[in-house]
């Protein structure tokens, strides 16, 4: 059985969106034009599951995040990396913690070191402009989970575009007396 016209409506509506999301999600426009894709194949697969009360826009979102983890689930099992390749990205990533390289990094190199749960949440909420609540649902988390990964992936990222951020990501443990 076919969705009806104004599932179907409503889901290009929201395409435009869902793409710019994936895009920012993986930072590559042909794997984030798959997971769009994926993610309309299984919205107009499931179109009887969804609920005509919610957002189809965050439901769209809900259904690209776990399209998204399945993809990074599959792509870890799958990995495999030349020894070159893996020396290269641990000098480029570790680097020398105590020297300071006086870079500053641009906001698409930022958000690429955020953890992908911190720089999904971060786009969310800031691209897309969901609420916390809604956020939390697109995603499955408590909104708790939401605030806080926005508070952590808003200091990092402060902290690298302002060129206090270390090279290698690490953090340093300071002692509260």
């Amino acid at each position: 059985m076919d969705a009806p016209d104004s599932f179907r409506n409503q889901l290009l509506a929201a395409m435009p969106r869902l793409r710019r999301y994936a895009r920012s999600l993986v930072f590559d426009s042909a794997p984030a034009d798959d997971l769009v894709q994926a993610t309309l194949e299984r919205a107009l697969s499931h179109w009887h599951q969804f609920d005509q009360r919610r957002d189809m826009l965050v439901w769209l979102l809900s259904i690209a995040h776990n399209a998204f983890l399945d993809g990074r689930r599959r792509d870890a099992r799958l990995q495999v990396l030349d020894p070159q390749q893996l020396d290269a990205q641990q000098d480029a990533l570790g680097g020398d913690p105590g020297v300071d390289v006086g870079l500053r990094i641009d906001l698409n190199a930022a958000l690429a070191r955020l953890p992908v749960e911190q720089r999904e949440t971060l786009l969310l909420v800031s691209v897309e402009q969901l609420s916390y609540a809604e956020c939390a649902e697109a995603l499955g988390i408590p909104i708790g989970t939401v605030m806080s990964r926005m508070s952590r992936a808003r200091a990092a990222l402060r902290e690298w575009l302002e060129g206090r951020g270390r090279p290698d990501g690490a953090r340093t443990l300071r002692r509260v007396v």
